[in-house]
């Protein structure tokens, strides 16, 4: 009896099992490297265009309640704030608090006009555009739309919450 296919096919069942094994690892090791320590379904998702928009539209309804505590809770602990109307740069929740808590006396609004969306990986996105804010002047009631450029980087959390650790917004140059 010829020992050559026998030896031939253990060769190949041995070169198949290694190919496996290793293709499992590299997979297990991808998997591991994605999630970053994480468990569960925040794992691997990437936050999608509406996702990302959403966010804005829940940002603009804790501006509604008028409560400056609830619009710095949208805020990452060490986010930067370049506001629309403040020529300072917020740097920490108690500045980002004080301005709030002027701008939202003139009861703002927002509507966005254009949106640009980047979804720069599974724990990082970008929403830029243009929005209009309708404000109601605190002490004479007029009010006024100031239209104005804005940038949004929001982080995802350890416990998957998406919050703001860049905004700017500035008046349009045209305005």
């Amino acid at each position: 009896m010829d020992r050559r296919p026998v030896r031939r096919r253990i060769a190949v069942a041995t070169a198949v099992a290694a190919l496996a094994a290793g293709a499992f690892a590299l997979g297990a090791g991808a998997a591991g490297a994605d999630s970053r320590g994480t468990s569960g379904k925040n794992s691997a998702k990437t936050a999608t265009e509406a996702q990302v928009l959403g966010l804005f539209d829940q940002w603009n309804a804790a501006l509604r309640t008028g409560d400056a505590q609830k619009v710095a809770d949208l805020y990452a602990k060490d986010a930067v704030l370049l506001p629309t109307v403040s020529d300072n740069v917020r740097t920490d929740r108690a500045e980002i608090v004080d301005y709030f808590e002027h701008f939202l006396r003139n009861k703002p609004v927002g509507t966005k006009v254009e949106s640009v969306v980047n979804v720069l990986d599974r724990d990082t996105v970008i929403d830029t555009g243009v929005y209009e804010f309708a404000l109601t002047d605190h002490e004479t009631g007029a009010k006024n739309t100031v239209k104005a450029r804005y940038t949004y980087a929001y982080e995802k959390q350890a416990d998957g919450k998406w919050l703001i650790v860049n905004h700017h917004s500035s008046k349009m140059p045209e305005s």
